[in-house]
């Protein structure tokens, strides 16, 4: 058998030669659809990405933004409530902040120093009731009468306790006339722990009427009437 060569010539048509870079460039029709869609896909996605970082930026500055409506707010309220010594000649919200803050402490002083008084007083007050109680009412204020001679008559002042051993002064005022004296008025004034009955009388003869012999009298009655209550 004969043998058979083959031979190509390096020297071959121009015109039936196909170019390099068309051959790399050369993509299967198929292949060309499916990378359209993930271009698609992926500018898609893109969009929402973007999108939903929009969304995100605009719901952090509406929160923001509400979030400084309310310390605004709140600033101009504490400034209401602070005195006007505590915040003169500041603007700043920290100086504010400063200054409430030591109105605060101030009022806890004030606070403790009130009640410090208040146990004061408790205790002075439970002291006198328990002082008070061991003493009769007549002890606790004593009655007494205390006779001047005025212009035209007599002024008789009389000191009692109050309560159920309280001087009754209609004895009193019966003395008075049985001793020839007109009983003008009687005014009574209530004071811390008794009574003062200050009563005008008046008299024709004052030349008649003997103030230390009228007082001791008074107090006899008085002191005689009291211990019967």
């Amino acid at each position: 058998m004969d043998e058979m060569f083959f031979h190509f010539s390096s020297g071959s048509d121009p015109q039936n030669t196909i170019p390099q870079d068309e051959i790399l460039d050369y993509v299967p029709m198929g292949g060309s659809s499916s990378r359209g869609r993930q271009r698609k896909l992926l500018s898609t996605e893109k969009r929402e990405n973007s999108n939903a970082d929009d969304k995100k930026k605009s719901m952090h500055r509406d929160i923001e933004r509400q979030r400084r409506q309310e310390m605004s707010t709140l600033y101009a309220s504490l400034r209401t409530l602070l005195p006007l010594e505590y915040i003169k000649g500041k603007r700043a919200i920290s100086d504010h902040m400063n200054g409430a803050v030591s109105y605060i402490k101030d009022l806890q002083k004030r606070i403790d120093g009130l009640n410090a008084k208040r146990d004061e007083l408790k205790k002075a007050s439970d002291n006198w009731s328990g002082f008070e109680q061991g003493m009769t009412s007549n002890e606790a204020f004593p009655s007494s009468a205390v006779v001047r001679q005025s212009l035209d008559g007599v002024e008789v002042v009389i000191s009692t306790s109050v309560g159920p051993k309280a001087l009754t002064i209609s004895r009193v005022l019966q003395l008075l006339l049985e001793e020839g004296l007109d009983v003008i008025n009687c005014i009574t004034t209530r004071i811390d722990g008794g009574l003062i009955h200050t009563i005008k009388s008046e008299v024709s003869n004052l030349r008649g009427v003997h103030v230390p012999y009228l007082e001791q009298k008074l107090n006899e009655v008085i002191s005689s009437l009291s211990q019967t209550y």
